[in-house]
């Protein structure tokens, strides 16, 4: 298993780096976009990685923070999920706000997710929620037509979607849009 790696990003191609060790052997591995971005070649970069092992290849996957590989490992706890898809959302949504989105249950944070389906997002909701031990409200999860025009225009008065969501789910099912807006409104004033 290689844990981490230390060396000299010598390429990158697309989301794919060779890193180039000490002893003279590059691997290939895939990074994410943050890290591309801040180690430009030839920086010297250290990693924490993941190995897959598959039965035509092996595959490396990077990480640069501690943090990032903890949570791609307990993305790979979801049934279904793989570690592409895992990468995927990692590469997509930092650590802090993959947990607000699993505390907000904000299935839309995952769908932004390229490939990844309203489904997968809500599974991953649900199993995370029940790890991270936050509370897991469906409620929340699946929105009326209304209710997303009432989060939108919370969120567009300043509200964060965690927040207008929460609010939201506090207030009478019964309101018009406009009444849900002025209560979510006098609710954020207390």
């Amino acid at each position: 298993m290689i844990g981490k790696l230390k060396g000299k990003l010598s390429e990158v191609d697309g989301n794919l780096g060779l890193i180039e060790t000490s002893g003279g052997v590059y691997y290939s591995t895939f990074l994410t976009p943050s890290l591309i971005a801040n180690h430009q070649p030839p920086a010297t970069v250290e990693l924490y990685t993941y190995l897959q092992v598959r039965e035509d290849a092996l595959v490396l996957f990077g990480f640069e923070t501690k943090k990032e590989f903890q949570v791609f490992k307990l993305l790979l706890t979801v049934p279904g999920v793989g570690p592409k898809t895992a990468y995927s959302v990692i590469s997509y949504l930092k650590p802090e706000a993959l947990y607000e989105a699993v505390k907000g249950n904000d299935i839309n944070s995952f769908t932004n997710v390229p490939g990844l389906g309203k489904k997968t997002a809500m599974k991953i909701i649900l199993e995370l929620s029940s790890k991270l031990k936050s509370e897991f409200d469906m409620t929340n999860m699946v929105l009326s037509e209304e209710d997303k025009t009432v989060v939108d225009a919370l969120v567009s008065l300043g509200f964060k979607s965690t927040d207008a969501k929460n609010i939201l789910s506090k207030l009478p099912r019964d309101l018009s849009v406009e009444e849900k807006i002025k209560m979510a409104l006098k609710k954020q004033d207390k």
